[in-house]
Formats: structure tokens, C-alpha cells, sequence
């Protein structure tokens, strides 16, 4: 069990087989792996050296951009694989990310993410009570929201996850980021445009006498269904929760045990007092 993460080294905890995209590809594409591998990002590679990084949130925020060049993030920020996790966890909380991709001579070698060091916090001791550390920037929805709205909200509200309330202003679970992809669709379809062979400033010809030529295309968007929100998190089960007097390592434990990213804290009444997030978790090596 470390004891001082100051002295554990991004080589040690990174993940090496790394879930990786290849320039040039497609929006598609990236969405297949961030489903069937269950993660939230992925590096973008080109000849085996890091071009960018697509996560969840650059494909909720282009949803009809099918271009993987055009989502990405070039010249993500990055960390040596002799760095200790204390820096890892300090620049993932300087630049307000989620991975850190580990490159050595610009080739992409592995990938450190906010779930490994939060898995490392859960081996230690740490029995500050995470009340020190809990969000206050929680943005709640009703249970009967439409998932395609919860979608919205999300993303002008910038945040990844959001606790799910009825109508007694109880807490039904957490929807997240990773819930909404697992539900999205990829919808085809054909629109139309029509362009005048006439030129705008030619007086002598009529509007209605212009010769036009449509041009039809395909469009490709991600698009979420209109069921409520309370159909994803039945799914999920009873939500796991803390209360204010919970220690950081034992959140951190919960998180790892059940591979999510935040934790709801509640009073003894279940009503919602904020929000943990593994992030928060980092602040205490930190």
C-alpha cells in the first residue's frame, strides 16, 4: 500500500496498452472504442505519435462533425512517464482535464487517467473527511427530463454528470457523460440545397426564371432519444452515496469498486447536499 504518492512514478500506475486512434478516421469510429471499452477519451495517433485527443465532451459538442481531425483537441497537454503522480494529479488539476497521455521523444507510450490515481488514493489511509472537498457546482434535473434535453443542460451547464431528482426532491442516481453516449444514436439523414445558375447582381433576369440545381447531401448526427432521463438510471440500480463525514479513501474505494466518476453526498433524509467527484479526490495529494 504507498504510503507517499510523491514518490510512486507516471510509469508505474500509467496504462500502456492504450485505446488509440489513427489519423485520418472517422467520428464513428472513435465513438466504437469510447462504447466498447468503456473509457471517456481517447489519443489520436498518427505514426505512432500523438497528433490529439477526442473525448466524450468534443463529440457531444460537434454532433454532426464526422471528420476526426476537425473534433480533436491538437497538441494536448502531456507528462514524462518519470514524473511522479503528485505532478500528474497537479496538472490535471491546473488545466481542468481529465487524462494525461505519456509520450516519450512525442510517441505516445501510455496514458494516466484521473481513475488511476484515484485507485491508488484508495489503497492509502486517508481519512480526511470529504467535506473539505465536495462540489458546490451541482446542476440537478427531474426525473421525467428527456434525455435529449439532459443533454442540453449538460453541455451549457459544462458539466459531466448530473444527479437525477423526483418529484419530492429525492435522489434517484447520476447521469453521466458516459450514460448519454451509451444511448445515443447515429442519425442519417438527406438535406437539400438549392443554387441559382443566375448571378445575384444580373438585373435583367427574373427570380422565378432563374435556373437552379439542387444539390442533396447526406447529414450524420449523434442524436439522443427523447426518453426520460429516469430510464438510464434504472438501469444503473440504487446509487452509491456518501455522507459529509465519509473519508477521501473510502469514496475513493467506491468509485474504484464501481468504476464511476463521482459520488452523490446526501443527508439522512436522502436529500442531495452536493456533489463528489473523483477530481475533488486529487486535491488531497495535492
Amino acid at each position: 500500500m504507498p504510503n507517499n504518492p510523491g514518490n510512486m512514478k507516471v510509469e508505474e500506475l500509467m496504462i500502456r496498452d492504450v485505446a488509440s486512434a489513427e489519423l485520418p478516421g472517422s467520428r464513428d469510429e472513435v465513438l466504437s472504442i469510447l462504447k466498447n471499452k468503456h473509457i471517456s477519451g481517447v489519443p489520436v495517433v498518427k505514426d505512432g505519435k500523438l497528433a490529439g485527443i477526442i473525448t466524450r465532451t468534443d463529440l457531444l459538442k460537434n454532433p454532426e462533425e464526422e471528420q476526426m481531425a476537425l473534433i480533436m483537441t491538437r497538441n494536448p497537454i502531456t507528462i514524462e512517464p518519470d514524473k511522479s503522480i503528485v505532478d500528474a494529479a497537479r496538472i490535471i488539476l491546473r488545466n481542468n482535464i481529465r487524462r494525461l497521455p505519456v509520450v516519450e521523444n512525442s510517441h505516445l507510450v501510455g496514458i494516466i487517467t484521473i481513475a488511476d490515481i484515484v485507485g491508488t488514493i484508495a489503497r492509502m489511509d486517508i481519512n480526511t473527511p470529504i467535506s473539505e472537498y465536495v462540489g458546490n457546482h451541482v446542476v440537478t434535473v427531474w426525473s421525467e427530463t428527456p434525455l435529449s434535453v439532459v443533454g442540453e443542460i449538460m453541455e451549457l451547464a459544462d458539466v459531466k454528470a448530473v444527479p437525477i431528482l423526483d418529484s419530492s426532491l429525492a435522489l434517484l442516481g447520476v447521469a453521466s457523460d458516459k450514460d448519454l453516449i451509451n444511448a445515443s444514436i447515429i442519425e442519417d439523414r438527406t438535406e437539400k440545397s438549392d443554387m441559382s445558375a443566375a448571378a445575384d447582381d444580373d438585373a435583367w433576369t427574373w427570380e422565378s426564371m432563374r435556373d437552379t440545381m439542387s444539390l442533396y447531401y447526406s447529414v450524420s448526427k449523434i442524436k439522443f432519444p427523447v426518453t426520460p432521463v429516469k430510464s438510464v438510471i434504472e438501469l444503473k440500480g440504487e446509487p452509491d452515496t456518501a455522507v459529509l463525514s465519509s473519508s477521501v479513501s473510502d469514496c475513493a474505494r467506491k468509485m474504484r469498486r464501481n468504476q464511476i466518476d463521482q459520488v452523490p453526498v446526501i443527508n439522512n433524509n436522502n436529500k442531495l447536499l452536493g456533489l463528489l467527484r473523483d477530481k475533488n479526490l486529487l486535491e488531497a495529494i495535492v
